[in-house]
């Protein structure tokens, strides 16, 4: 008679082991292909595709925003280097243009060119 014994079934199964089990399924079926027959994954290829595709848009876009962002800071480099150049370009051109600087420039240059002594005179019309 022991042979027609009943054996206990457990009613509760502890979360961590019920995940065991399904985890363990999942990969079954992902390595041995049944995953991939399953009726409704066939259904839904078209929604996995276009999420496929919205991620691969998804990723693309932050490489794009990179690549601008890279631009961006280049120029902002270039533009400070060109604003103090023209700072230093407008002050020596103020040091140049000084009366006695000039006159001192003519004579060097050994030009004959002489400083009025009369006041320039306004032309009536």
């Amino acid at each position: 008679m022991m042979w027609f014994k009943k054996k206990k079934v457990k009613d509760f199964v502890p979360p961590l082991q019920e995940q065991k089990e399904v985890l363990g399924d999942s990969m079954k079926e992902l390595l041995d292909g049944r995953l991939l027959a399953d009726t409704v994954l066939r259904k839904n290829i078209g929604f996995i595709l276009f999420l496929t595709f919205l991620g691969i848009v998804y990723i693309a876009n932050g490489y794009a925003t990179e690549k601008l962002y890279m631009k961006k800071v280049n120029m902002e480099k270039e533009l400070s280097e060109l604003r103090f150049e023209s700072i230093t370009t407008a002050s020596e051109l103020m040091r140049i243009s000084v009366p006695s600087e000039v006159e001192k420039r003519i004579q060097e240059a050994g030009l004959d060119f002489v400083q009025s002594k009369e006041p320039p005179t306004k032309i009536n019309r």
